[in-house]
């Protein structure tokens, strides 16, 4: 007993040890490439050091096993060269030391020996890592000393290297062509439109925030949108970042504009009906072919991106998974925004293998979805996976996690002994869904897959401030949704009117009877709620009222319509949204179908949808929304946020 509480206490205080760099080998074959900077280009910047989360990948890496491996592909700007990988690494309990390697075509770039110390980062040399079209690729390689004598090193946790970055050496260059101004990393884009802008700059600023917002993706793309008379000049961007002009005239054309020596501005220029195709022409194919300083296109039909039903990973553009581990674990993503509508009875034929486990060692694949058990079958000699799995409806969310998992048991054997196990999902795996109408489940899950293929976006007339309330709204949505998401802004009334999906804004009050938001309140304190499910709405008198601003999705007829309001207060409606745009992750983990928020303090949200408790449910016929009127009357009456009638967290 007494030697098994101390190798426990002797693993705690190992696993809260670091690593120190004690000799550093960079062996370098050939000299460095760098991405050629045009002669004629200006250079903006010195080098960054860059997280991996703002590239787009994961900010850990895991190296699991006493040889573990792991590629990274990360974007180098024009002008730039990977220079280092830098990380804050931790051995695994029991690990005397090891050895880092990293690899590049079968070239050694660096070999790092480790030894067990306190806090030291580390800094991996990159040098001589060839680049190919902005993009490097290179394998990071472990190799793990246990300590003597009693095997107690687990092969289940990984050696650590967390808050990884990449340290770029050289200068942005300065783009020259208009193929060359989004560049392979983009940190802010700021748009600017006249102060009151038409329909169409309206409608392009919102086009080109999709586009940009659909093609950086996990590099989360700040956009900032902002006013501009007709003879200014927008100021010069920073570092990693692209302004942007759109104006209505008669000549359509996208250009580079000023820079003086530093980064242009773009131009995008054209009557009413150009304009679009303009934006367009960004987000597609062609513009690798804008190989000049100013371009114009003709018109360009949108894709439709709804794929046919069933449908491979690989036609959802998802790539098949890879996991090498002694308990491997992937992730299979199935997500409505690719699939392009809502759907339910959803099943996916999974196709791929694992390495067959040896006869000492038995084991399952454990198939979940979200946390929850959907399948699991005994692991078998051939190691092949071909097996229909249905996600359970009440598992269904716009992204469902089905996670795929060989759960190993048995005698492994000395220490080092038991090799790792490879799982691997294919692209060929298909999903095979029906559409859902009304989607399920409703309200913020249900969007952004409930208003595509198009979305109208309904403002009112030269309005800059709608204009941008759209464009955050877009942004929130885009960010969450797999491919870009197909937009057209019009007038308020013209989107009320409509029969297509709409995000209908409304800062200062909503009084319009044709469609109804769930929650809404007028001037007289008289609280309304809208009976989804039938019925007539639940209606609750205040006292005393708070002006509250409100995101909702509602449904009228048979359309989805999100809808942007406040209670005479189009100031806590910009409220709202900024506090939606402070943090990334807050669109994805909207719940219910209204969020309400009042002046300091964090938004709530309401599911109006709500079953009335079971001891509401007597002969009276009572409506059970009355239920959901008086806790949002409790939220905006008293003013207190700590209310979530609906609120379902998913890891």
């Amino acid at each position: 007993m007494g030697a098994t509480l101390a190798r426990v206490l002797k693993r705690a205080t190992l696993v809260t040890a670091s690593v120190a760099l004690v000799a550093v080998l960079a062996v370098n074959f050939g000299s460095p490439q760098v991405n050629a900077a045009p002669s004629d280009g200006g250079q903006v910047a010195d080098a960054p050091t860059l997280s991996l989360t703002s590239l787009g990948a994961d900010t850990d890496i895991s190296l699991y096993g006493l040889q573990g491996t792991q590629t990274i592909t990360v974007p180098v700007p024009q002008g730039l060269t990977p220079g280092a990988l830098t990380a804050d690494v931790e051995l695994p309990p029991y690990v005397r030391g090891g050895t880092l390697i990293v690899t590049q075509d079968r070239r050694t770039l660096s070999r790092i020996e480790l030894l067990m110390a306190e806090d030291t980062p580390l800094s991996i040399p990159l040098t001589g890592a060839r680049v190919v079209d902005n993009t490097v690729t290179f394998t990071v390689r472990s190799r793990l000393l246990p300590e003597e004598g009693d095997c107690l090193y687990d092969p289940t946790v990984p050696l650590q290297l967390s808050e990884a970055a990449i340290d770029y050496t050289g200068k942005e260059a300065a783009p020259t062509m208009v193929a060359d101004f989004l560049p392979p990393v983009l940190q802010k884009m700021t748009i600017f439109i006249p102060q009151k802008p038409s329909a169409a700059e309206s409608d392009a600023a919102v086009g080109m925030t999709t586009t940009v917002v659909n093609r950086y993706g996990k590099q989360n793309t700040d956009i900032d949108i902002a006013s501009l008379g007709d003879d200014k000049a927008p100021p010069p961007s920073g570092p990693l970042e692209r302004n942007v002009v759109i104006r209505e005239g008669p000549d359509a054309a996208v250009s580079l504009q000023g820079g003086d020596g530093g980064v242009p501005a773009l131009e995008i220029t054209g009557s009413a009906d150009d304009l679009a195709n303009q934006v367009r022409m960004l987000s597609s194919d062609l513009t690798e072919l804008a190989l000049s300083s100013k371009v114009a296109t003709g018109p360009i039909n949108p894709f439709d991106a709804t794929p046919a039903n069933p449908t491979t990973l690989r036609d959802l553009g998802q790539p098949g998974a890879t996991a090498t581990a002694f308990k491997p674990q992937v992730v299979v993503g199935v997500d409505q925004t690719r699939l392009g509508k809502p759907v339910r009875d959803v099943r996916v034929q999974l196709k791929g293998s694992y390495t067959p486990l040896p006869s000492t060692v038995g084991g399952q694949v454990v198939v979940s979805a979200d946390g929850e058990t959907v399948d699991r079958w005994a692991a078998d000699s051939s190691g092949s996976i071909d097996r229909s799995v249905s996600i359970p409806q009440s598992e269904l969310r716009r992204y469902t996690n089905l996670s795929v998992a060989v759960d190993v048991a048995g005698d492994v054997g000395q220490c080092g002994d038991f090799q790792p196990v490879t799982l691997q999902i294919d692209d060929s795996t298909t999903i095979d869904s029906t559409p859902a109408d009304p989607p399920e489940p409703a309200g913020f899950q249900s969007v952004p897959q409930a208003l595509m293929p198009k979305v109208q976006v309904g403002i009112e007339p030269e309005s800059f401030d709608d204009t941008a309330r759209a464009v955050s709204i877009m942004e929130g949505l885009q960010r969450i949704s797999g491919p870009r998401i197909d937009t057209e802004v019009v007038t308020l009334a013209s989107a009320i009117d409509s029969g297509s999906p709409a995000v209908l804004i409304s800062a200062a009050g909503w009084d319009s009877d044709k469609v109804v938001p769930p929650v809404r309140s007028s001037t007289d304190g008289e609280l309304e709620v809208q009976r989804l499910g039938g019925g007539g709405p639940a209606r609750l008198t205040l006292e005393t009222t708070t002006p509250f601003a409100s995101l909702q999705v509602g449904r009228s007829g048979n359309r989805t319509v999100v809808f942007a309001t406040s209670q005479a207060a189009p100031e806590q409606l910009d409220s709202l949204l900024g506090w939606l745009d402070g943090d990334t992750r807050r669109w994805a983990a909207l719940e219910g179908d209204a969020l309400i928020s009042l002046p300091d303090r964090d938004p709530v949200s309401v599911d109006t949808q709500v079953a009335a408790p079971p001891e509401a449910a007597d002969n009276s016929g009572a409506n059970p929304v009355w239920w959901v009127a008086a806790g949002v009357g409790v939220v905006i009456g008293a003013s207190v946020v700590a209310l979530a009638v609906h609120r379902r967290r998913r890891g």
